[in-house]
């Protein structure tokens, strides 16, 4: 099952570049997901090196367990939302790291998990929930907003130009019957969306509003905010906080927070512009054409 998952980390280079791990860092890798990124921190900072690894996906943490297996005794995995950066450095005994890495968005490990619901592609119960220890799943919050609220998710969290549409249609859907999988959500998007938008797309007209299911239910948006905020202050002064975004909701939080951090003092931004992968990665790695990474340094 490891092997599945076995994919290729977005702008490793680029990240491995500004952390500049050493042997004897403390890095922390805020969302390890399959560990491609931490497997090649790790060959850096030992000996005498730790990688913290956070996740709130306990099968995330699992597989980067066993890929991790060579490191044994060099790194600790938490199983906590990011947001508790500085508490978890307080259990461990530690005060402040010498470099964060956010890769935020949704691993692969929970995207081709047909079981999770994140996907498209794969029909499976409606969950989408990236804690499976939370009560709040997508099939309740499909089956249980208002038009409006439904309406406001859409075009807020998924920036779906049919967001009224689309919501006008899940409750006339509902009231026929629940709606309790990926593949009757999609459909149901897909047959509502005007035949000319829908053919002239790039993407499955149900991304956009997946999208936004997906970040309401793990509150995506309130944690990144908080934790970007919260984090930088657990750097030593020289380190790096690296962030990769995969849509403009998230890259305008970190841009924003960034920004406020560097008005304040005590933080340069060290991307004016956020980098993006070249011809080469995205042609090996589809994933990366859309990532962005911005880094802020302590000073």
């Amino acid at each position: 099952m490891e092997e599945r998952f076995s994919h290729s980390p977005v702008l490793l280079k680029e990240v491995i570049g500004f952390l500049n791990p050493a042997p004897g860092d403390l890095i922390i890798d805020a969302t390890i997901g399959g560990a491609g990124h931490a497997e090649e921190i790790l060959r850096r900072i030992i000996p005498g090196g730790m990688l913290i690894g956070i996740d709130r996906d306990e099968e995330s943490l699992r597989i980067a367990s066993e890929r991790l297996k060579p490191f044994e005794g060099s790194f600790k995995l938490v199983n906590k939302n990011f947001t508790h950066i500085e508490q978890i450095l307080k259990d461990i005994g530690v005060r402040q790291a010498d470099g964060i890495l956010f890769d935020l968005g949704i691993s692969s490990i929970q995207m081709e998990g047909w079981e999770r619901g994140f996907s498209i592609k794969h029909n499976g119960p409606l969950d989408m929930r990236m804690d499976r220890n939370q009560r709040l799943t997508a099939k309740e919050l499909v089956n249980s907003l208002s038009e409006k609220e439904l309406a406001d998710l859409i075009r807020n969290f998924g920036e779906e130009r049919f967001y009224k549409r689309i919501s006008r249609r899940i409750i006339e859907e509902r009231k026929r019957k629940e709606i309790s999988t990926t593949f009757e959500l999609a459909e149901l998007i897909y047959t509502t969306i005007p035949y000319y938008n829908r053919s002239k797309s790039k993407i499955h007209p149900a991304t956009r509003t997946f999208q936004a299911i997906r970040i309401s239910v793990n509150d995506e948006i309130g944690s990144i905010d908080q934790a970007l905020k919260e984090s930088p202050y657990a750097l030593k002064k020289g380190a790096r906080l690296c962030v990769i975004s995969f849509h403009s909701l998230e890259d305008r939080i970190v841009k924003s927070v960034f920004k406020a951090l560097a008005v304040k003092g005590n933080f340069n931004i060290l991307t004016k512009k956020p980098m993006m992968a070249d011809r080469g990665e995205t042609l090996k790695n589809p994933r990366s054409r859309s990532a962005k990474l911005r880094v802020i340094e302590r000073v």
